[in-house]
Protein backbone atom coordinates (compact mmCIF):
# COMPACT_ATOMS: atom_id res chain seq x y z
CA UNK A 1 0.00 0.00 0.00
CA UNK A 2 1.71 3.21 -1.12
CA UNK A 3 0.51 6.30 0.79
CA UNK A 4 1.15 10.39 -0.49
CA UNK A 5 0.41 12.94 1.55
CA UNK A 6 -0.39 16.55 -0.11
CA UNK A 7 -2.23 19.88 0.77
CA UNK A 8 -4.26 20.44 -2.18
CA UNK A 9 -4.49 24.49 -2.28
CA UNK A 10 -7.25 24.65 -4.74
CA UNK A 11 -9.91 22.84 -2.60
CA UNK A 12 -8.38 23.86 0.92
CA UNK A 13 -7.34 20.52 2.11
CA UNK A 14 -5.00 18.21 3.19
CA UNK A 15 -5.08 14.57 1.07
CA UNK A 16 -3.97 10.98 2.18
CA UNK A 17 -3.93 9.66 -1.38
CA UNK A 18 -3.37 5.24 -1.38
CA UNK A 19 -1.80 4.10 -4.33
CA UNK A 20 -2.76 6.96 -6.48
CA UNK A 21 -6.52 7.84 -5.01
CA UNK A 22 -7.76 9.81 -2.20
CA UNK A 23 -8.43 8.00 0.95
CA UNK A 24 -9.25 10.83 3.20
CA UNK A 25 -8.86 14.28 3.63
CA UNK A 26 -8.70 17.28 6.47
CA UNK A 27 -10.36 20.78 4.97
CA UNK A 28 -8.84 23.95 6.24
CA UNK A 29 -9.14 27.39 6.50
CA UNK A 30 -6.22 29.52 5.95
CA UNK A 31 -6.54 33.24 8.09
CA UNK A 32 -4.14 35.74 8.95
CA UNK A 33 -1.03 33.83 10.98
CA UNK A 34 -3.90 31.16 11.11
CA UNK A 35 -5.06 27.38 10.36
CA UNK A 36 -8.71 26.20 10.95
CA UNK A 37 -8.61 22.19 10.65
CA UNK A 38 -12.27 22.14 10.47
CA UNK A 39 -13.13 18.63 9.24
CA UNK A 40 -11.45 15.04 8.88
CA UNK A 41 -12.91 12.24 6.64
CA UNK A 42 -11.50 8.98 5.81
CA UNK A 43 -13.68 6.75 2.96
CA UNK A 44 -15.18 3.98 4.77
CA UNK A 45 -12.75 1.58 2.51
CA UNK A 46 -9.97 2.65 4.14
CA UNK A 47 -11.34 3.24 7.60
CA UNK A 48 -9.04 1.36 10.66
CA UNK A 49 -6.27 1.10 8.42
CA UNK A 50 -4.37 4.50 10.52
CA UNK A 51 -4.75 6.46 7.51
CA UNK A 52 -6.58 9.75 9.73
CA UNK A 53 -4.00 9.75 12.59
CA UNK A 54 -1.41 10.21 9.80
CA UNK A 55 -3.42 12.48 7.69
CA UNK A 56 -3.62 15.08 11.04
CA UNK A 57 0.25 14.41 12.36
CA UNK A 58 0.94 16.00 8.47
CA UNK A 59 -1.67 18.85 8.80
CA UNK A 60 0.07 20.10 12.45
CA UNK A 61 3.58 19.73 10.82
CA UNK A 62 2.38 21.74 8.08
CA UNK A 63 1.22 24.16 10.04
CA UNK A 64 3.94 24.34 12.23
CA UNK A 65 6.43 24.09 9.37
CA UNK A 66 4.90 27.19 8.07
CA UNK A 67 4.65 28.86 11.69
CA UNK A 68 0.43 29.02 11.44
CA UNK A 69 -1.39 28.69 14.67
CA UNK A 70 -4.06 25.86 14.60
CA UNK A 71 -7.60 25.83 15.45
CA UNK A 72 -8.58 22.29 16.06
CA UNK A 73 -12.97 23.27 14.94
CA UNK A 74 -12.49 19.14 13.77
CA UNK A 75 -13.40 16.91 17.04
CA UNK A 76 -10.85 14.54 15.64
CA UNK A 77 -8.08 17.17 15.25
CA UNK A 78 -8.84 18.22 19.07
CA UNK A 79 -8.81 14.50 20.50
CA UNK A 80 -5.72 13.98 18.31
CA UNK A 81 -3.64 16.91 20.19
CA UNK A 82 -5.06 16.14 23.47
CA UNK A 83 -3.70 12.57 23.30
CA UNK A 84 -0.78 14.00 21.69
CA UNK A 85 -0.24 17.35 23.96
CA UNK A 86 3.79 16.90 24.12
CA UNK A 87 4.18 17.36 20.40
CA UNK A 88 1.16 19.66 19.15
CA UNK A 89 -0.37 21.87 21.84
CA UNK A 90 1.82 24.22 21.07
CA UNK A 91 0.39 24.77 18.23
CA UNK A 92 -2.56 26.32 19.90
CA UNK A 93 -2.69 29.37 20.99
CA UNK A 94 -3.14 29.54 24.97
CA UNK A 95 -5.79 31.51 24.54
CA UNK A 96 -7.64 29.67 22.37
CA UNK A 97 -7.36 26.39 24.05
CA UNK A 98 -10.53 26.07 26.50
CA UNK A 99 -13.12 26.36 23.50
CA UNK A 100 -11.32 23.36 22.13
CA UNK A 101 -10.90 21.66 25.77
CA UNK A 102 -6.91 21.49 25.58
Amino acid sequence: MGVTLRDNHDEHRYEILVDGDVAGFEVYELGEGRISLVHTEVESAHEGQGLAPQLVAYALSDARSRGLAVLPFCPYVATFIRRHAEEYLDLVPESERKQFSL
